[in-house]
């Protein structure tokens, strides 16, 4: 537990030691002390910390708020707890402000901790799966995978940050009937690369990458399929471009920073008998009838619009078929919590989906999914207009080319993702304060420099003394010390809601303070226990912001 949490939780016990005294001395009636919080103020001026303990115990205890706070403060015992002053405000909360030398306890918090600092047990080992991305592999990553990719690989950090055991998974669809189209689309392409006049199937994929592909394929077999009989010519042109396109998508995410530790195939699935068996199982429970000849699950139990089918009337299993006997095989697996990533186009999959799990026996809860809304690429002041199926659309590749994978992931990881992220690429390039992930690398360059130019002074490696550390008292020093001690609580907040953009923001707010601090005081000054000082919170700060970017998958140069 982290110095700021052992302070919060040492103040919280003594509010409840306050009110039961309270009690024992008559001065207030209640039969079970409410769930209450302490937490910051809005208001900087308000205090440290703040509590609606007296407010929440109003009720029970028929006495006004403010009247219950007074009591709570009298029986308050402050002794250790960094407590300088109490007061009342408002309707009845509690203020409190601390004594700003615990502050200084941060830095030396941080130096010991290292590249671990902010990091909590909250999840004790549970294991969770993470699936992002898990894009059919019919064509390049574009800007939404590079979206999903962003967040996910973020949000398995993030948890492992936060004491979870995180698997991160891609699930490839390599069955079903977007392969189907893929093969006719590869067969018309090849066909009429070979000067054939054949007309290219409806609902087909027109990218300009099928083309490269079956270029590609003739520039080492010629015209070998041309005789081949079709079937079996897809077959190969499909397990060929497959082939191709999944070693495009692992490279492509590799040089993303993202690296999954289990690529699952939708097809072994089926050649395991898992989506049979599934279906089964469902059967023999009274959820799937039969209707039209095709059999249908009752996911309107679960809350879903309309009953969906499962096996259509020619006795092949639908894509929601084999994404049951998928997530059915992650909780088979032994995963405490399963986490995907999916599009906004897929909230309509969401309940029948947790229903099939309910129905199949498991808890639905622990089946959480995380809706992306879509990305907008704004170049020139303009949105560019993208559509993976008419081929027009800007890969993850041509992204990371032109602005870098740094400033890609930050700008994902900057909004919630439940927001559209508005993506302007001139921005991202720009080498300017206005540039977020540019502000926060250059306040990490800028650190290093610092403990440069400190290195011939040799104070980074003379111990610092507790006076000298209590000298670290003006307000952009306060501020920044506050910051750094949030972090743990951020990472915990974080993790609970999975948001690591709330990192991204955190960390956003860190680098401004420290800009704010270096541009009011000087690091490098002739006092020397002063500069020790200072030396060891610029260390500390540099750590912090080197430990949250390397969260999100952002590296923290050394010089820019």
């Amino acid at each position: 537990m982290s110095l700021y949490e052992n302070i919060k939780t040492m103040i919280t016990d003594r509010l409840i030691e306050a009110a039961n005294d309270a009690k024992a001395a008559g001065e207030l009636n209640f039969e079970e002390l409410p769930g209450f919080v302490l937490e910051e103020p809005r208001e900087k001026q308000r205090g440290d910390l703040a509590t609606n303990l007296a407010m929440v115990l109003a009720k029970q205890a028929k006495r006004s708020p403010r009247d219950i706070a007074a009591a709570l403060i009298k029986h308050l015992k402050t002794s250790q707890t960094w407590i300088e002053s109490s007061e009342i405000a408002g309707a009845g909360f509690i203020n409190f402000r601390l004594n700003p030398a615990w502050l200084t306890g941060v830095i030396d918090e941080v130096l010991k901790a290292g590249d671990r600092y902010g990091q909590v047990d909250i999840g004790k080992g549970q294991k969770v799966q993470v699936e992002f991305v898990s894009a059919n592999p019919t064509g390049l990553l574009h800007m939404g995978n590079a979206r999903g990719a962003a967040l996910g690989d973020s949000l398995a950090s993030l948890l492992s940050a936060a004491g979870y055991e995180v698997t991160r998974e891609f699930y490839i669809n390599d069955a079903g009937n977007q392969i189907h189209n893929f093969g006719l689309s590869l067969e018309a392409r090849y066909l009429q690369q070979l000067g054939q006049d054949v007309p290219f199937p409806e609902g087909g994929y027109h990218g300009q990458d099928l083309i490269d592909t079956v270029k590609g394929l003739i520039d080492k077999v010629g015209d070998k399929y041309l005789s081949v009989e079709p079937g079996l010519r897809r077959e190969f042109l499909v397990r060929y471009a497959l082939d191709e396109k999944m070693r495009n998508i692992r490279e492509t995410l590799h040089d993303f920073g993202v690296e999954y530790d289990v690529w699952f195939s939708e097809q072994s699935l089926h050649d395991s008998g898992a989506v049979r068996s599934s279906m089964e199982e469902l059967e023999k429970k009274g959820y799937i009838y039969e209707k039209e000849g095709a059999h249908w699950l009752k996911s309107t139990q679960f809350g879903d619009e309309k009953d969906e089918v499962v096996i259509r009337s020619n006795g092949s299993p639908t894509y929601f078929a084999a994404d049951i006997a998928y997530h059915r095989d992650k909780f088979e697996r032994g995963f405490n919590r399963v986490i995907n990533i999916w599009g906004a186009d897929h909230h309509g999959h969401v309940a029948r989906m947790k229903g099939a799990m309910s129905a199949l026996g498991y808890d639905s809860d622990n089946l959480q999914i995380i809706l992306m809304q879509l990305v907008r690429l704004i170049q020139n002041g303009e949105v560019v207009k993208m559509s993976k199926r008419s081929g027009q659309y800007i890969t993850l590749r041509e992204l990371m080319d032109e602005v870098g994978k740094d400033a890609a992931r930050f700008f994902f990881n900057l909004r919630d993702p439940d927001s559209t992220v508005e993506f302007d690429m001139d921005l991202a390039k720009s080498q300017s304060s206005d540039n977020p992930v540019y502000y926060v690398q250059y306040a990490h360059a800028r650190l290093c420099s610092i403990l440069r130019q400190a290195e011939d002074l040799g104070d980074l490696e003379t111990p610092i003394s507790e006076e000298d550390l209590k000298r670290l008292d003006s307000s952009e020093e306060r501020d920044l010390l506050k910051k750094m001690a949030d972090l743990p609580s951020e990472i915990i907040v974080a993790a609970r809601l999975m948001e690591p953009h709330r990192l991204a923001r955190y960390v956003l707010d860190l680098a401004g303070l420290f800009h704010t601090f270096y541009n009011s005081q000087r690091v490098l000054v002739d006092d020397q226990g002063l500069r020790r000082a200072r030396l060891n919170l610029v260390r500390a700060v540099k750590q912090i912001v080197a430990n949250v970017l390397s969260i999100l998958g952002v590296s923290a140069p050394e010089r820019m």
